[in-house]
């Protein structure tokens, strides 16, 4: 007995040998981040250059019924650009921009010369404001006596 004991060992150590040991699979590796994109169709603040392509972009302007506002940060934080409207819009977000933020805007599409476009015209000025507010609040009423 002590004969086929060491006998079926040897073949034991034999079969352990001949069998290769399995390497453990390489991890794949992380998927890569998604590309900045050159459209933007949701409310939000977006960082130039890793959400959002540089360039020129236009929108419809608000989207329902209400009013577009959208803002442009520089790296150091500060307020670059902003403006709230009832018309089309269009922006450009420099690749030193550090993010674009949007609100109630419809689709904002990268226009197809992006940052080789001429700058858009500037947007209107504080006495062309006043007048589009005091659209909004109606005629003006005379407050003193009437002549």
């Amino acid at each position: 007995m002590k004969a086929i004991g060491i006998a079926l060992g040897a073949v034991g150590m034999a079969l352990a040998v001949a069998i290769p040991a399995q390497a453990e699979p390489e991890p794949s590796p992380p998927p890569a981040p998604p590309a900045p994109a050159s459209a933007i169709d949701k409310d939000g603040t977006y960082k130039v250059g890793v959400d959002i392509l540089p360039g020129t972009y236009t929108s419809g302007g608000p989207a329902d019924d209400s009013a577009c506002y959208w803002k442009r940060v520089g790296a150091d934080g500060k307020l670059l650009d902003n403006a709230l409207t009832k018309k089309s819009a269009s922006v450009r977000i420099e690749p030193t921009d550090a993010s674009f933020t949007t609100t109630e805007c419809s689709t904002w599409q990268l226009s197809a010369c992006g940052t080789a476009c001429p700058p858009p015209p500037p947007g209107p000025g504080p006495l062309e404001m006043l007048g589009q507010l005091g659209g909004l609040f109606g005629p003006g009423r005379a407050t003193g006596p009437t002549p």
